[in-house]
């Protein structure tokens, strides 16, 4: 049977621990087949405010608790955040900014949603690495957040006071291992010049 409630609906959402979903997961959660019937389900839903759409086709069960790292997570896939954000998160720098940031493969953006703001910056694939699963999102080890900063500080697209910066959770050992990994001579120099390698 096709037909499915808003209350049951909830109940599957909860019951799953859903906290984003497309439209094709929908299909599957719900156990829907007819397209049209699964539309207004979703059409329900959001008017009912049990879900809202996070953006085209991707959509946030409203009633589960879900983190602004998890959102930036799902908002474009892939992607793990990283620079000033994780940097904070470690404590290494000081201050929590606004926006939350991330490192995709894809291009660069910059999205608003939920009254936050998400940047995803662009990195090489060959060096899309270095990231760890904690709780429900991904995000760059410390070192591997650090790595990326400074890479893109030696590409003069970011800018951090290095002197601001507590490098206690950072391990050289681990930073060394993935800088040479980085084939970017800026990158090798400006690591040199803070002693980190």
């Amino acid at each position: 049977m096709d037909t499915i409630s808003r209350d049951r609906a909830t109940k599957i959402l909860h019951r799953k621990e859903v906290s984003f979903f497309t439209v094709a997961d929908a299909r599957k959660i719900f156990r829907v087949k007819k397209a049209n019937t699964l539309y207004k389900l979703l059409q329900r839903l959001e008017k009912s405010e049990v879900i809202k759409r996070a953006m085209k086709g991707k959509y946030q069960f409203l009633l589960n608790e879900v983190n602004d790292f998890e959102s930036a997570n799902y908002l474009v896939n892939p992607s793990y955040i990283s620079l000033e954000s994780a940097l904070s998160f470690y404590g290494i720098l000081p201050q929590f900014s606004y926006t939350i940031t991330s490192v995709t493969p894809l291009k660069s953006k910059k999205t608003h949603y939920r009254e936050k703001e998400y940047e995803f910056a662009h990195l090489d694939k060959k060096y899309f690495f270095g990231f760890v699963k904690k709780n429900k999102f991904l995000i760059a080890s410390p070192e591997k957040a650090l790595l990326d900063e400074l890479y893109f500080m030696a590409k003069n697209l970011r800018k951090v006071h290095f002197q601001d910066l507590d490098l206690t959770p950072i391990s050289k050992k681990r930073l060394k291992i993935l800088s040479r990994q980085y084939r970017f001579t800026p990158l090798k120099n400006l690591l040199k010049k803070t002693g980190l390698c």
